[in-house]
């Protein structure tokens, strides 16, 4: 689960990076807004990446999805983007604990996923 929870907050940064001159040049919305929210959540979402060891860094994740949606009040792309994303992140959310439930399971009846 760490892992592609780890690999779509990653992709996410680089959109995020990346919304920052969309912001400015194309919904001229002043550097002064524009570089601290995109930056800053692009920063916020490696930092995150960094810490899904701990339970509670999944939740500053979810929140990370919101804030993405939220910046389509800046950028109405952004409602899409931040929500196409949030799809991506639930589902390897989800996804990541089946697998992880899968593996317990596995493990309890000393069972491997080659001998299923």
């Amino acid at each position: 689960m760490r892992g592609m929870c780890s690999a779509m907050l990653t992709f996410e940064a680089i959109l995020l990076g990346l919304s920052v001159p969309v912001m400015i040049s194309v919904e001229d919305v002043p550097a002064s807004v524009a570089a601290p929210l995109g930056l800053g959540l692009a920063v916020l979402c490696l930092l995150t990446a960094g810490m899904l060891r701990k339970p509670w860094a999944y939740g500053i994740g979810h929140g990370i999805q919101a804030a993405s949606i939220a910046l389509g009040l800046l950028v109405p792309v952004m409602f899409f983007i931040g929500g196409m994303f949030a799809v991506l992140w639930a589902s390897a959310f989800l996804l990541g604990r089946r697998i992880e439930a899968d593996k317990a399971r596995w493990a309890a009846q000393g069972e491997g996923p080659a001998d299923a």
